[in-house]
């Protein structure tokens, strides 16, 4: 019996610390607001402005990509290494490039405005209209030779 391909690359796409502190902003924005009804009310408004706030900023940086076991895991997508052609590491302005004028609108495409390298994989499955997948990534580099590793496995 064979043990399962090993986790060959893991990264969490998690917010910048500074979208923590316009969370906090906001919370004072809303104790402001309901400043005329009362301490009690500001003190609420703050503690659910602050909160609504700092769900949002954390469920911008829970998106994860992953290759293991045959795949690229990126969110909710699962795609098999065969189905995947070159890797192209992208630098910030051909990332900027490919996700505004150059960004084909079939294309699965997982970016974070506040990352700004990323990788373009070409899909090579004829049976699947996607032409590439697009994946905002701090360390290129690292996702391209991992893709790389795993498929010789």
């Amino acid at each position: 019996m064979t043990s399962p391909a090993p986790l060959t690359y893991d990264e969490r796409l998690t917010a910048p610390r500074t979208w923590w502190l316009i969370a906090v902003a906001v919370g004072f924005a809303m104790a402001l607001i309901v400043m005329p009804y009362g301490g009690l009310a500001a003190l609420g408004g703050f503690a659910v402005g602050t909160l609504i706030a700092c769900m949002w900023v954390s469920a911008q940086g829970s998106s994860r990509i992953r290759v293991t076991n045959g795949l690229l895991v990126a969110d909710d997508a699962r795609i098999p290494l065969s189905a995947l052609g070159d890797v192209h590491i992208l630098e910030a302005e051909e990332a900027r490039a490919w996700r505004t004028y150059k960004a084909d609108m079939r294309a699965h495409m997982m970016m974070r405005s506040y990352i700004t390298s990323a990788v373009r994989i070409e899909n090579t499955d004829p049976a699947d209209p996607t032409p590439y997948v697009y994946l905002s990534t701090r360390t290129p580099q690292a996702l391209a030779d991992a893709l790389e590793t795993a498929r010789t496995l």
